[in-house]
C-alpha cells in the first residue's frame, strides 16, 4: 500500500494520491501557513475512524441480512492541550441508521466493528479512549448484551 504526496502550493497545501486512485486534498492550520484548501491531517485520522468503521457495520449487517437503508457517521474527539504533539484523548463514534434492521443485529455490528474489526480504532485505541454510539430510525440503539 502507498500513498503520494504532492505540494500543491507555496504553503503547506497537499494531494494525497492513493494506488487505488483516490485523490485527498490536506492542508495546515493558518497557524503554520494552511489556507483552508483540504482537510488538516488530524481531521483525516477521525474521516478514517468513521469510513472504517462505517465500511464494517454495513458489510456484517448485510452478511446478517439486516442491510441498512442509510447510514451517517459523526466522530467527535478532543485533543490534549498545550502539548506537542496534541494527540486524540477522546474520541466518540456515533451511527446513525435508517433501514428495516433489526437493533440487536445493528448493536452488535457496531460493537463487533469498534472492538474487533475496525483498524484504525485498534490503532488509536492506544492513546485515546473511543466510545461509540448508535440511533436506528432517530432511536437511540442501547448497548448488545454481552457475549
Amino acid at each position: 500500500m502507498r500513498v503520494t504526496l504532492t505540494r500543491r502550493n507555496a504553503a503547506v497545501h497537499f494531494e494525497a494520491l492513493t494506488d487505488t486512485g483516490g485523490r485527498v486534498a490536506i492542508d495546515g492550520a493558518p497557524a503554520v501557513g494552511g489556507e483552508g484548501l483540504g482537510a488538516r491531517p488530524m481531521e483525516l485520522l477521525l474521516a478514517a475512524i468513521g469510513g472504517c468503521s462505517g465500511i464494517d457495520v454495513v458489510s456484517i449487517l448485510t452478511r446478517m441480512r439486516q442491510p441498512p437503508e442509510d447510514l451517517g457517521i459523526t466522530v467527535d474527539a478532543e485533543r490534549e492541550q498545550g502539548r506537542e504533539p496534541a494527540l486524540f484523548t477522546t474520541i466518540h463514534v456515533h451511527f446513525a441508521l435508517t433501514g428495516a434492521c433489526d437493533g440487536e443485529h445493528v448493536a452488535r455490528a457496531v460493537q463487533l466493528s469498534m472492538e474487533k474489526y475496525c483498524s484504525v480504532a485498534r490503532i488509536l485505541e492506544r492513546t485515546a479512549r473511543i466510545s461509540w454510539s448508535h440511533t436506528l430510525n432517530g432511536v437511540a440503539g442501547a448497548a448488545p448484551a454481552p457475549v
